[in-house]
């Protein structure tokens, strides 16, 4: 009956019913088994042949004929209808639910992306704004002595009043938030706030977010249920603060789908957060929300992963410093992790790696301009035919030179190097060697007494320099065509008196990555970004080496919808 079909059935003759009526019932099973699965060509074909097999058998019957035809029509346009859905995850970071104002913007984006054709399995929400602050900040506060969320409460509260939301809603709510402050009051009696105990007092701002981004799409007709991560697979190590996801987590979430989450109501899951094997909550670290989006989209094969920033995609630059930043239509998996390790606002490396193994293309979208195409990051055949696809820096680095003359034709060189660095945990950025010398970068996050400690035990075979104050500046760029690259780094960089102090390319095969100073890499950067992206570059191109190339693009194994 769902399919029109059913009166067709009743009117048939005799025979020809006891014929033609198990065989389109069978059909119409198969066509609506599962609605979120995918239709193919193959099927359709199947479900033709058995009709024309049906025809000749019955031909004279002109009223069965008719049932078929009809019953044809409804399966093209059942398995037309299926394959033109994109199934997605689609992840908001705070920035794009900061408010009531942009939770009603964003549920109104969800709804015009499935009139569009998408169906989202899964919405991935981060804490509201800037809540992960207010709550971090309320646990320094606590062990002070001082109990106070009241800012929290309000921001929460107004959506509650504003969308005017279910008192189970608020209920709900509210009842969290208690436990927040009960959580609060246990660390001001206790003074004391372990990784644990932090973990779960952050989780609190994706458990309300959640909610009311879940109660606000049923008010706007989007059918939704809310849901904690844990509740849909989301499991982790015992790490607390930077945890990862356990190697059962893709079957634990795909295990969760099928059996609790209906494909047609849109799943809103907390981002960030999980259950280690004790059933504790644990967080993911940085790109957190980001993993929970990719994991779940690898874990159910969807047709692509979106996560919608406050950009319109990737840029060829960071935007604040140039304003005729451009966005990249599309990079490679190991284009946008080189990025995002060096400095650029792009998923975290470790984000990917579940949309990487299932070659799962992964969008980057703006909720402030979600008709911008945005970027999209998938698997490359064959190298770019870009000369220079993006550039970005990590400023506030520290250089470390080692020079040895005792161990001159000795091996063993650099391994003592490391091994004193990894003594005092100490990870490196870049580095560039010869047979007695190394000088590598390490990120400003290193603890200071350790960085001087590590230098300090290298002077009994070593003469060590420790240089503050400098940047990395990285070009995401086509390493066959280094010479052709670095003959215009390297003119601008002699015609505007920028000192290279390090130079390091080859271990990756997308990016070359300069060390500067920190007072000279923003002129780095907008006179090579004139250069490469603008047309009016400060020393004469070679020939093939003009901006316009980057209009050319390599094709990326990415088909919508599969």
């Amino acid at each position: 009956a769902a399919f029109g079909v059913a009166a067709p059935f009743r009117t048939l003759p005799g025979e020809g019913r006891r014929l033609a009526s198990p065989l389109l019932r069978m059909a119409a099973e198969e066509v609506s088994a599962e609605e979120g699965s995918d239709g193919d060509d193959e099927e359709e074909g199947d479900i033709e042949a058995e009709l024309d097999d049906a025809e000749v058998e019955e031909e004279e019957e002109e009223d069965l004929g008719a049932a078929i035809d009809d019953f044809r029509r409804v399966v093209k346009r059942t398995t037309s209808d299926r394959r033109d859905k994109i199934d997605v995850t689609m992840k908001f970071g705070g920035s794009s639910i900061a408010n009531s104002e942009r939770v009603d913007h964003v549920t109104q984006l969800i709804k015009d992306q499935i009139q569009a054709g998408y169906r989202p399995r899964a919405v991935i929400c981060s804490a509201m704004g800037k809540t992960t602050n207010s709550l971090l900040a309320a646990g320094d506060f606590a062990l002070e002595g001082k109990v106070n969320i009241d800012a929290i409460r309000t921001l929460h509260q107004q959506c509650i009043r504003e969308f005017d939301l279910p008192e189970h809603v608020s209920d709900e709510i509210n009842a969290l938030l208690d436990e927040c402050q009960d959580l609060l009051k246990g660390v001001s009696l206790l003074q004391e706030l372990s990784p644990k105990s932090l973990d779960q007092l952050v989780s609190f701002g994706e458990r309300c977010s959640v909610r009311i981004v879940a109660a606000r799409l049923n008010q706007i007709g989007v059918p939704a249920q809310s849901v904690d991560a844990w509740d849909v697979g989301i499991m982790t190590d015992s790490n607390f603060g930077d945890s990862r996801l356990l190697p059962t987590t893709e079957e634990s979430i795909a295990s969760a789908f099928s059996s609790r989450i209906d494909p047609n109501v849109v799943a809103v899951v907390t981002g960030f957060i999980g259950h280690d094997p004790k059933g504790r909550i644990t967080t993911l670290g940085r790109g957190g929300s980001d993993l929970t989006a990719t994991a779940i989209g690898a874990a159910l094969d969807l047709d692509e992963v979106q996560v919608w920033k406050d950009v319109d995609g990737i840029l060829t630059a960071d935007p604040r410093l140039v304003n005729n930043a451009i966005p990249v239509s599309d990079v490679s998996y190991e284009e946008a992790a080189e990025l995002a390790y060096f400095g650029a606002q792009v998923l975290h490396p470790i984000a990917m790696q579940p949309a990487m193994k299932k070659c799962i293309p992964v969008r980057v979208k703006n909720s402030y301009n979600p008709s911008s195409e945005g970027t999209i990051i998938a698997k490359r055949e064959g190298a770019s035919d870009r000369l220079v696809t993006a550039i970005t820096c990590k400023r506030n680095v520290q250089l470390l030179d080692i020079h040895s003359t005792q161990m001159l034709g000795a091996y063993g060189f650099l391994a003592t190097v490391f091994n004193d660095l990894e003594k005092h945990r100490l990870s490196v950025d870049v580095l560039a060697s010869s047979e007695v010398s190394v000088s590598l970068t390490l990120d400003k996050k290193q603890n200071e007494d350790d960085v001087l400690a590590a230098v300090e035990n290298l002077k009994p075979y070593a003469d060590a320099t420790l240089q503050k104050d400098r940047a990395i500046l990285t070009l995401i760029a086509d390493v066959e065509r280094t010479s052709e690259v670095l003959a215009t780094v390297f003119r601008v960089f002699n015609s505007q008196d920028i000192k290279v102090e390090m130079m390091s390319q080859g271990a990756s095969k997308v990016n070359i990555s300069f060390v500067l100073r920190n007072e000279q890499i923003d002129d780095a950067i907008l006179n090579l970004h004139y250069c490469f992206f603008e047309d009016r570059c400060v020393v004469p191109m070679f020939p093939g080496e003009s901006s316009q190339e980057n209009d050319a693009e390599a094709p990326l194994i990415a088909t919508l919808p599969k």
